[in-house]
């Protein structure tokens, strides 16, 4: 819902090709919580995931640091000519080397408070889902958590200690359905086939005659991508039934055109190499 009508780019796109995971959190982070962001984002990129955050205080940059070497996207509430906070004008550098800076904004745009909850949707959309490692109730990071639920992506949370108030958010989501994860090898189990589709995706592009031959799934394949879509997005596209369409995508997943993925959803696979 609501994408931008455009976004500026710095850096280097190749970035915008690979999967994504969003690592979020509270500017107010504790030691721990930023040493907990770094090792994340660092053992999931290395994994083939490239980390996505906002580049504020605390969570949001213990996670592109964490992920440099790997390439990492930071998404502005300024324009992306503008680095904010000033503080951070030297890991914006280093971002860019290997990474990537996006904003919806245009150049010379500064800092204003509502943009900042504004660019959460970017960051969430363009994820496979988020990772919420410290949050205080009314942190923004819940707002991309909310978000990306909205969006169908996975929502995934460290737990805290109960006496902290950082762990407030993160217990929460928990207690909504969120998925508790305790390390990097958590969050690529739980994403699953998704990732893995995704994963060879990247290293192989689809041949163009890689299709099925039946006039009716061969119609289910053309209204689909591999981004995850839900059976009913996927149904209204082709004039099916949802008793119809069921049949066919188990049929298609069976011959190897598409993989069932997290929410029930389901998405393209590449041709095997």
């Amino acid at each position: 819902p609501d994408p931008p009508l455009l976004l500026y780019l710095r850096g280097q796109r190749a970035g915008l090709n690979q999967a994504m995971l969003a690592i979020v959190g509270s500017r107010s982070a504790t030691t721990t919580g930023i040493a907990t962001a770094e090792a994340f984002a660092k053992n999931l990129g290395e994994a083939g995931l490239t980390i996505c955050s906002g580049l504020a205080l605390g969570i949001d940059a213990a996670a592109h640091r964490g992920a440099l070497h790997s390439g990492t996207v930071a998404v502005l509430g300024t324009g992306a000519d503008l680095i904010y906070p000033r503080s951070h004008l030297q890991l914006a550098r280093q971002i860019t080397e290997q990474g990537l800076i996006i904003s919806e904004q245009p150049p010379d745009t500064g800092p204003r408070s509502g943009l900042f909850p504004r660019r959460n949707r970017i960051i969430s959309g363009l994820s496979l889902g988020v990772l919420v490692v410290e949050a205080a109730d009314g942190s923004g990071s819940l707002i991309t958590a909310r978000l990306a639920l909205e969006q169908g992506r996975e929502v995934f949370a460290i737990p805290g200690s109960i006496h902290s108030p950082l762990s407030r958010g993160p217990h929460r989501l928990i207690r909504d359905g969120a998925k508790l994860v305790e390390s990097a090898e958590d969050v690529l189990s739980e994403l699953g086939p998704l990732y893995a589709v995704l994963r060879s995706s990247q290293a192989a592009a689809p041949a163009a005659d890689w299709r099925p031959e039946d006039s009716t799934q061969a119609k289910v394949w053309a209204a689909m991508d591999f981004d995850p879509l839900a059976p009913e997005q996927i149904a209204s596209r082709c004039g099916l039934t949802l008793t119809e369409l069921s049949a066919i995508l188990l049929d298609m997943e069976l011959q190897g055109y598409l993989a069932a993925c997290p929410g029930g959803r389901f998405c393209r696979l590449p041709p095997a190499s």
